[in-house]
């Protein structure tokens, strides 16, 4: 008799700034559940709905074994498809199916990708500031942990977001201006890498905050500083630029984390425009997708990065994981340092030590929920203030 999906439910809980969504799929096995990201920190509520009043009973009674066919058949079941909040509502339950056969194999899931190549990843952890000497102390303060790799950000997304030239009546918002973010952060790397020396590498966000002419420069005059790689330099809805920076610069770029289609990140692979992708696995619909993309970009020399933040949660931090020792070309890992609190209510979370992010051999994911501790940190209802950005005159902009 195969062992059946006999429910799926959707946990939120927010043990720190971010809202995070857990899937729980449940089985006709007694005591055998997976769990999955699900985490679309800005629509919590939807992903909610797509996942317990469409997905659920769509799933139940279907094999857990059949995670490749769950997933094509999931994704095609709504007819319209590629879109974050239902990628999310399906990756929770892609990821917490690859538990489940974990669980069942007794082995963890990097074992059923093909073993590991590496004993631990690499991560990159940010180190953001007021002004350049704050960014600078905040790097020497993260190198004596041992971490090697460090994002530096000057006054967080689009800079410190000083006083702006506003017209009379100008909305409230989050303001910043493009050039003068581009000139100080320049002048940021510059300070921080005479600080910390060429041995520990840097990397920088730019968040889709520039036009597409600005990023070309941004990304020539950052060259000299050595970036292990520039982010985000452009948004989704300009990737043809990326192979105008290609031919004016040798800044290696990634890009990814907004991307949730196919039809995204598959010319940036083919065409060698980009250096590593850093889809958030969630986003994308889950691990069997993330295992495809790194198998298909690893063919044409292209690395992994996923995206690691604290909007990703800690179930979605060890599918990460899973794939990062296991993928050939894996480059780098984004890591948050999650709280005392995620730890305690998610047993099984990575480790870092001396900026190695760790994997635990225990069978499938290697992660588990305090659901009663998770429920007692429920989501917050509110409305996002960060991405409700604005140029100098006041005109809305892409967070």
């Amino acid at each position: 008799m195969p062992v059946t999906i006999t429910g799926v439910e959707a946990i939120l809980t927010q043990p720190g700034r971010s809202r995070l969504v857990i899937v729980k799929v449940h089985t006709s096995e007694p005591g055998l559940y997976g769990l999955g990201c699900a985490t679309f920190t800005q629509r919590v509520f939807a992903v909610e709905a797509a996942i317990e009043r469409h997905l659920a009973p769509f799933l139940i009674g279907r094999d857990v074994d059949r995670i490749e066919e769950i997933w094509q058949m999931s994704m095609v079941h709504g007819y319209w498809r590629n879109g974050p909040v239902l990628n999310n509502a399906i990756s929770g339950v892609d990821q917490a199916l690859w538990d489940i056969k974990g669980k069942r194999a007794g082995m963890p899931v990097y074992q059923l990708l093909g073993g590991m190549t590496r004993q631990a990843a690499a991560v990159y952890v940010h180190a953001e500031g007021a002004d350049r000497n704050a960014v600078a102390d905040s790097a020497r303060g993260l190198v004596e942990q041992g971490f090697r790799h460090i994002r530096v950000q000057l006054g967080g997304y689009g800079g410190p977001g000083t006083p702006q030239h506003r017209p009379e009546g100008a909305p409230e918002g989050n303001y910043f201006d493009p050039r003068e973010y581009a000139r100080a952060t320049l002048e940021m790397i510059e300070h921080v890498r005479s600080e910390v020396g060429d041995e520990i590498e840097l990397l920088h966000d730019v968040h889709e905050r520039l036009a597409p002419i600005d990023a070309v420069r941004f990304a020539k005059d950052v060259e000299q500083y050595r970036l292990f790689f520039l982010e985000d330099a452009l948004a989704p809805e300009d990737i043809g630029w990326f192979k105008t920076i290609r031919q004016q610069s040798a800044t290696p770029l990634a890009m990814g984390e907004l991307f949730n289609s196919p039809h995204e990140w598959r010319d940036l692979i083919t065409n060698r425009l980009i250096d590593f992708v850093r889809m958030h696995v969630s986003q994308m619909g889950g691990l069997t997708p993330a295992r495809n993309v790194a198998a298909f970009a690893a063919m044409y020399g292209i690395r992994t990065a996923w995206h690691g933040p604290g909007d990703t949660s800690p179930v979605g931090h060890a599918a990460n994981l899973h794939l990062d020792v296991w993928a050939p070309n894996f480059g780098i890992q984004e890591w948050y340092r999650p709280s005392e609190l995620e730890y305690e209510m998610f047993p099984g979370l990575p480790e870092v030590r001396n900026g190695y992010l760790y994997p635990n051999d225990r069978p499938g994911l290697g992660i588990d929920l305090d659901v009663d501790l998770a429920r007692s940190h429920p989501c917050e209802e509110i409305v996002e203030q960060w991405t409700q950005t604005r140029l100098p005159d006041g005109g809305p902009a892409r967070p």
